[in-house]
């Protein structure tokens, strides 16, 4: 008898990939790998599909065959960009997932924002407006502080806080350049212009299951995201709000994926919490990014990717709650420039409570801070008894850490 295969659609420049072919050979499922990389690092790749992401209908219509070739048994899609994809060839196969519309949706911000608006879950105030009417003096009936985003890109990328008139049109302007080389004329044009909502910021990480949500993991982000751009860096689990509040979040949550059409597979939702107000800022139907997913383990000691792979074939592992505590500085890039070295590695490891230190950019490297740039220099990982612990061991990591940078120098062609 043949095992079950896992179709996962991923970019060539997803952090995930590794983790879910682990995670479906310990389950005992094979997996096939959709990618736009023709090169991977990851032997596994070498017997992937190529695809096209910009073809999307000649991707679906490709991978449709290599699916039913091949037998495949549930389909992921691993990051952002993806899921669109996944959903829709889940759709045709008759296989577990969400809706495409639904996928589509969590994609784009003011898609999102309208549907949970007129379904009653609590959303900053919001306008879509013109790049160009905003440079051109246009403001919206929204009082500032504002927050200006693009409609299509997560991670903090091309985020900014506003405060009047003048940086209002001044972060049109630079959010322009980021999103220039978007392939939708809208999502090139345009931006989500928000109120600002204070309060404290947390991250829920969820899975879906025939519509009913389950908390795998709630998140405190205890360094103050009050612009003007939004870095996150310390995610510490479980959190330390008051119960009731901590249900009042799920709640909220849950009711943000019913209003969205999500009903299957896994979800990372962004939200502030300012008194008895719950605001939802994001929700994504993929799991938390980057490497952080390994903060989290369940049960007997299965990582949230097996609780993903499981899920999409049809057959959802039981959750235990971890035990202890954990936490993930996302190390951020102090300023822009070519990275050198990362000193102190060895000393931040030895800090009590750290399990590992993992620099992913290396010497040479250009590195760009937010809002332009999207990635970091790598992660710290903590393991404690309780959540203080866990941040007192991230923030004492962090400060054995030095970054040197050197100029980034442009050598321009002489006319």
């Amino acid at each position: 008898m043949t095992s079950p295969r896992l179709l996962l659609v991923a970019p060539s420049t997803s952090y995930r990939v590794g983790a879910y072919l682990n995670a479906a050979r310990k389950l005992g499922v094979s997996a096939v790998v959709a990618s736009d990389g023709r090169h991977s690092l990851i032997s596994s790749f070498n017997q992937g599909i190529h695809i096209d992401p910009a073809d999307t209908e000649g991707t679906i219509g490709a991978l449709l065959a290599e699916a039913r070739a091949r037998n495949c048994a549930g389909v992921i899609g691993t990051d952002d960009g993806t899921v669109e994809i996944a959903s829709r060839l889940a759709r045709h196969l008759g296989l577990p997932g969400n809706d495409p519309d639904a996928a589509i949706v969590t994609r784009r911000k003011d898609k999102a924002r309208e549907r949970l608006e007129s379904a009653g879950v609590t959303v900053p105030e919001h306008a879509v407006m013109d790049i160009a009417g905003i440079i051109a003096g246009k403001l919206p009936e929204i009082p500032f502080p504002l927050v200006l985003k693009p409609l299509a890109m997560s991670g903090s990328r091309g985020v900014i806080r506003s405060d009047d008139p003048e940086t209002f049109r001044s972060a049109a302007r630079r959010i322009g350049q980021i999103i220039k080389e978007q392939a939708d004329d809208f999502e090139r044009q345009t931006v989500l212009v928000e109120r600002y909502l204070p309060g404290i910021e947390v991250a829920l990480e969820g899975m879906l299951y025939e519509g009913q949500l389950t908390v795998l993991a709630l998140f405190d982000k205890p360094e103050p995201l009050e612009g003007p751009f939004f870095e996150e860096t310390y995610y510490i689990t479980p959190s330390r709000l008051p119960a009731r509040v901590q249900e009042r979040i799920a709640a909220t949550v849950g009711a943000a994926c019913a209003a969205l059409g999500l009903h299957h597979g896994p979800i990372h939702a962004e939200l502030r919490i300012d008194g008895e107000r719950t605001g939802i800022l994001e929700v994504a139907s993929r799991t938390i990014g980057g490497q952080c997913a390994r903060l989290l383990s369940y049960g007997t000691d299965a990582g949230l990717e097996e609780l993903v792979v499981a899920n999409a074939l049809g057959r959802p592992l039981a959750v235990d709650t971890p035990k202890g505590a954990s936490g993930v500085l996302m190390i951020p890039i102090p300023r822009a420039g070519v990275l050198r070295r990362v000193e102190g590695v060895l000393e931040a490891q030895k800090v009590p409570g750290i399990v590992d230190v993992e620099i992913t950019r290396r010497e040479g490297y250009e590195l760009v801070p937010l809002p332009e740039g999207s990635s970091y220099l790598g992660f710290v990982f903590a393991r404690t008894d309780t959540p203080g612990q866990a941040e007192v061991a991230l923030r004492q990591a962090h400060t054995r850490l030095s970054v040197v940078v050197a100029p980034a120098w442009r050598i321009r062609q002489a006319v």
